[in-house]
C-alpha cells in the first residue's frame, strides 16, 4: 500500500525536482517507509512506499522494466501476482524483485492495456511508456484505490495522484471550489460527481483506464458488473460462496508483514475473521453509549470463541469533534458519513499492532445485504393495489405536509428509479435548495445523476437495480473512499476480500430470491457463513457503525460549537443561516431529529475551512 503523484507537460518556470518532492511530502502518511522520484524533463513521478510484499530495496518504486523504457508507480496489491510472474518468466521477462509491482510493468510490456484483464486485486497505477510517449493510468474494478487527475493548471500541466492534497503543492495548479458539487453532496453525503469539490479535478472511474498523450486524454471502461442469474439451489450456491470467499481470503492474507482484521458484531467481518483466523482483531464503540452504540462486546465474544486476541477502544464525543478537521483533511473532500469517525480511530488502533487488516466492506452491495433492498411488510400489502392508483395517490400525497404517512404513500407510487438514490439520503432535494444561497443551487439534480446508471440495468429487477446503483455510486464514493483515506491516515493497509472479481462474478449469478429472501437479506451469504460461524452471528441484523451524533448535538457544548460555525461569515457564503439555525434549534430542543442535516452542513464547513482557509 502506497501513494503516488505525477505531472507532465510543465512550463519552464516549474522546478520539477522541488515540486515533485513537495507533492510527495503531502502524502507521506501513505508510505512512510521510503520515497522515490523519476524525472526526465517531460514527466515527473513521485512515490511513497509502505512495505508490504518484498521488503527489500529492489521492490522500491518508481520501478522499471529491463531496458528502462517503461516506468511504473503503483498503489495497491495484486493478489494473483505469483501466477502472473510465472507466466511472464516463461515468456522471457527478467525480474529483479519478488514484488507484485514488478509484475504489472512486465505484464504491460507483454499485453498492453489488456493487462487489466489479467489482474486480480486492488490498484491504481501509472505507467510512463517512453518509447510511445504515452502515459497509461488505471483504477481497479470497484474503486478500492483512489486516482485523481486534473488539467486545471496555468500552464496546461497534467497532474495526477492518489490524493488531491498533493496537487496543492504544484505551482501551476488552480485551486478553486466546484460550486456544482455542494447541492448533490447535501443529499448524498459524499462527493458524488466525477468532478470533485475542486474545480477541474476528476476521479478516474472504477473499472476505467486513461491514456494521456501530448496533452490529450482518452478514457475507456474495461470492466463492469454484469448481473445474469444462473439457476441453482441454495446448497449449490452456499458451497460456491464458501469456496470462492475462502480462496479470496487466502489471497488477501499474502503479506510479509503482520495481518489482522476489523471485527464488529455483524456477519461480514465475522465471516472474514473466521476464515482468516488472524492473531488479532480490532473493534471500536462509543464511551457513555455502550448499551446502544457499541458492538465491541460482540466482537470480543467472537474473538474469545475463536481464540483470537481482541483489541478495542471506546471513543468519546470530544475526540470526534476535536479530530474532525484532521479526518476531513485526510478525506480530501467533504464526507459526512458518521462511520468515518469510528473508522479513523479503528485504523489508529489497528496500526499499533499490524500493518495490514482485512475488512468486510462490500458484502452488502455484492450479495444484497441492505434492508432497503427488501420491501417492508406494510409496503408489500400496499403494492397489491394497482400501480396506476398508487401513482395517483403518490402525486396527491406529495403536495401534503411531510410526515410518515404521506411519505409512505409517495414512495408507494414511485418506481425504484425515482425513490432510490443509494444507501444514504440526507437532505431532500427541495430542502437542499431552500438552505443554499443562489450561487450554489445549480448543481445537477439527483435524478440526472442516478438515471445514467439505472439506464444500464433498465431490464433488471428492482433489487438488482438498487445493488448496481450502490456499486457505482455509494460504494466507491463513500464506503471505499473513507476506508482508504482513514486507513492510510495511519499508514495501514486495508484489504476487502468480498471485493474480488471472482467473488463478484459468482455473486452476479445468484438468483434475486437467494440474495433478498423473505427471511433475511444477504440470504445466501448468511447461510454460507454458518459453515464457520454460530447462527446468531450469521443471522444478526446489520448495524454498521452507529454514532450517537443526535445525542451529542443536544448537549450544550456541541450545540454551541456548531452554532458558532453556522453563524460564521464562512457559512453565510453558502447557506441561508437562518434556515440552518432553525434546524439546529429544533434539534437541540428535542422537537425534531435534524442530526444528519446539521452534521452534513457542519462537515462541509469544517472541510472548507481546512482546504480553502488554512492551507
Amino acid at each position: 500500500m502506497c501513494g503516488f503523484v505525477g505531472f507532465a507537460n510543465c512550463g519552464s518556470d516549474v522546478d520539477q525536482t522541488i515540486t515533485i518532492q513537495s507533492m510527495m511530502d503531502m502524502i507521506v502518511h501513505r508510505g512512510p517507509d521510503s520515497g522515490g522520484v523519476y524525472s526526465d524533463g517531460q514527466l515527473s513521478l513521485g512515490f511513497r512506499r509502505l512495505k508490504i510484499i518484498d521488503l527489500s530495496e529492489e521492490a522500491s518504486q518508481p520501478m522499471f522494466n529491463e531496458d528502462k523504457s517503461c516506468v511504473l508507480v503503483f498503489n495497491g496489491e495484486i493478489y494473483n501476482y505469483q501466477e502472473l510472474r510465472e507466466d511472464l518468466l516463461e515468456k522471457g521477462h527478467v525480474f529483479i524483485s519478488h514484488t507484485d509491482s514488478e509484475v504489472i510493468i512486465h505484464a504491460y510490456e507483454e499485453y498492453g492495456v489488456d493487462v487489466l484483464q489479467k489482474l486480480r486485486g486492488m490498484f491504481a497505477f501509472a505507467i510512463w511508456d517512453k518509447k510511445n510517449e504515452t502515459m497509461f493510468l488505471a483504477r481497479d474494478f470497484f474503486g478500492i484505490k483512489p486516482l485523481y487527475y486534473t488539467q486545471n493548471t496555468t500552464d496546461n500541466s497534467f497532474i495526477f495522484g492518489s490524493e488531491i492534497k498533493s496537487f496543492l503543492k504544484h505551482p501551476a495548479f488552480v485551486k478553486e471550489l466546484n460550486k456544482n458539487a455542494l447541492k448533490p453532496y447535501l443529499t448524498f453525503q459524499y462527493s458524488v460527481l466525477d468532478e470533485t469539490f475542486f474545480k477541474g479535478v476528476y476521479k478516474l472511474k472504477p473499472g476505467h483506464y486513461m491514456i494521456y498523450k501530448k496533452g490529450e486524454l482518452e478514457i475507456k471502461p474495461y470492466w463492469d458488473a454484469n448481473f445474469a442469474e444462473v439457476h441453482g439451489s441454495l446448497e449449490d450456491y452456499v458451497e460456491k460462496i464458501n469456496g470462492t470467499v475462502r480462496e479470496s481470503v487466502e489471497y488477501h492474507k499474502i503479506s510479509d508483514v503482520k495481518v489482522g482484521s476489523y471485527l464488529s458484531g455483524g456477519v461480514d467481518s465475522s465471516y472474514i475473521t473466521a476464515l482468516l483466523m488472524p492473531n488479532k482483531t480490532f473493534s471500536v464503540g462509543f464511551k457513555d453509549y455502550e448499551g446502544i452504540f457499541n458492538e465491541t462486546n460482540l466482537a470480543e465474544d467472537l474473538s474469545e470463541l475463536l481464540n483470537i486476541e481482541n483489541h478495542k477502544k471506546l471513543v468519546t464525543a470530544d475526540e470526534c469533534f476535536d479530530l474532525l478537521p484532521t479526518i476531513q483533511y485526510h478525506m480530501d473532500e467533504p464526507q459526512s458519513n458518521l462511520s468515518s469517525l469510528p473508522l479513523y480511530f479503528l485504523a489508529e488502533l489497528a496500526s499499533k499492532h499490524v500493518t495490514v487488516v482485512l475488512s468486510g466492506e462490500g458484502a452488502d452491495e455484492v450479495f444484497g445485504g441492505y434492508d432497503w433492498y427488501d420491501t417492508t411488510p406494510a409496503m408489500k400489502k400496499y403494492e397489491r393495489v394497482p400501480f396506476v392508483l398508487r401513482r395517483i395517490v403518490s402525486k396527491v400525497s406529495g403536495k401534503l405536509p411531510r410526515n410518515r404517512i404521506s411519505s409512505f404513500l409517495v414512495k408507494g407510487g414511485q418506481r425504484v428509479e425515482e425513490r432510490f438514490i443509494g444507501h444514504a439520503k440526507v437532505f431532500d432535494e427541495a430542502d437542499a435548495l431552500n438552505v443554499l444561497k443562489d450561487g450554489y443551487k445549480n448543481g445537477p439534480s439527483v435524478q440526472s445523476i442516478t438515471s445514467k446508471i439505472y439506464d444500464k440495468v433498465h431490464n433488471k429487477d428492482d433489487v438488482t437495480k438498487m445493488q448496481y446503483l450502490d456499486l457505482k455510486l455509494w460504494m466507491p464514493g463513500d464506503i471505499l473512499l473513507k476506508a482508504d483515506k482513514m486507513s492510510m491516515a495511519h499508514s495501514l493497509e486495508m484489504r476487502v476480500p468480498f471485493l474480488d472479481k471472482k467473488v463478484m462474478s459468482l455473486a452476479t449469478q445468484i438468483p434475486t430470491n437467494l440474495r433478498v429472501h423473505p427471511s433475511n437479506t444477504k440470504f445466501a451469504l448468511r447461510t454460507a457463513a454458518k459453515e464457520v460461524l454460530p447462527d446468531e452471528w450469521a443471522n444478526r441484523p446489520k448495524v454498521g457503525f452507529p454514532v450517537p451524533i443526535r445525542h451529542w448535538l443536544r448537549e450544550e457544548k456541541y450545540y454551541t460549537l456548531v452554532k458558532e460555525m453556522f453563524l460564521s461569515d464562512r457559512a453565510k457564503q453558502f447557506f441561508n443561516t437562518d434556515e440552518l439555525m432553525n434546524y439546529l434549534d429544533a434539534h437541540y430542543s428535542g422537537k425534531q431529529n435534524h442530526a444528519r442535516y446539521i452534521w452534513t452542513v457542519y462537515v462541509f464547513l469544517v472541510w472548507y475551512k481546512k482546504f480553502f482557509e488554512d492551507l
